[in-house]
């Protein structure tokens, strides 16, 4: 599968590298480039790519405004945050506002050919270093256990659907749940689709997110049975 990509960068000469590098990378085609968030919009509507990887910081229309109104407007269009900066001022008002990967720009062009094709099959496309941000800043407190001290999946959820929500936030993709648990990838869809709804997720990046902050991630081994 080749994904058609958009480059969003207020830089030209970092705009120009990024386009260059994807250039070389199999499974990627670049269809256009915006040096800021409204013209990232525009091409968008232009060209309808099948990722656009944003910068956040530009000017006229920063990256997450451009995240919301490309997700608001174009919902077959996923977005790939690549900045320069991790903290939590930009890395949380992005997923929320809808991009389903973040990358920082020390990525390299494997890392980012990985996450473009992980949003396209409804991954999470989060490097290391987010993840690890998330799980040292987004984490808020443990379950609420029921009676018998046992951690109660939150909203509802039933035991297998809590532990499906583990792995995602742990990095697994489908496939690897589906060997972990025993179960046909779409026994975990199915999971995948009723968590959601569930917990009102609209996509992976939010889950990893959901995940911390209820401190439903465990140690390997350590699941809700």
């Amino acid at each position: 599968m080749t994904a058609r990509v958009v480059v969003a960068d207020d830089q030209a000469v970092v705009r120009e590298g990024i386009v260059m590098l994807l250039g070389l990378l199999p499974g990627i085609e670049v269809v256009g480039s915006a040096k800021d968030g409204e013209e990232a919009v525009a091409q968008v509507a232009e060209h309808a790519p099948d990722v656009v990887l944003m910068d956040l910081r530009m000017p006229h229309c920063d990256g997450v405004e451009a995240t919301r109104r490309i997700r608001e407007e174009f919902p077959g269009t996923q977005v790939v945050v690549l900045t320069t900066f991790a903290d939590d001022d930009s890395l949380f008002p992005a997923l929320r506002a809808g991009a389903r990967g973040y990358l920082t720009k020390d990525a390299g062009g494997d890392e980012i050919v990985r996450a473009v094709h992980a949003v396209l099959s409804g991954e999470a496309g989060l490097s290391p270093t987010v993840q690890r941000r998330l799980l040292e800043q987004v984490t808020e407190g443990p379950l609420v256990t029921g009676g018998g001290g046992e951690p109660e999946p939150p909203d509802g959820m039933t035991p297998r659907e809590a532990e499906v929500l583990v792995l995602i936030a742990e990095g697994m993709s489908n496939a690897d749940i589906a060997r972990a648990l025993h179960i046909s990838q779409a026994t975990v869809k199915s999971h995948i689709n009723n968590l959601f709804a569930k917990a009102g997720l609209r996509d992976r990046a939010q889950a990893v997110r959901y995940a911390y902050q209820r401190g439903m991630v465990r140690p390997p081994g350590r699941s809700f049975t």
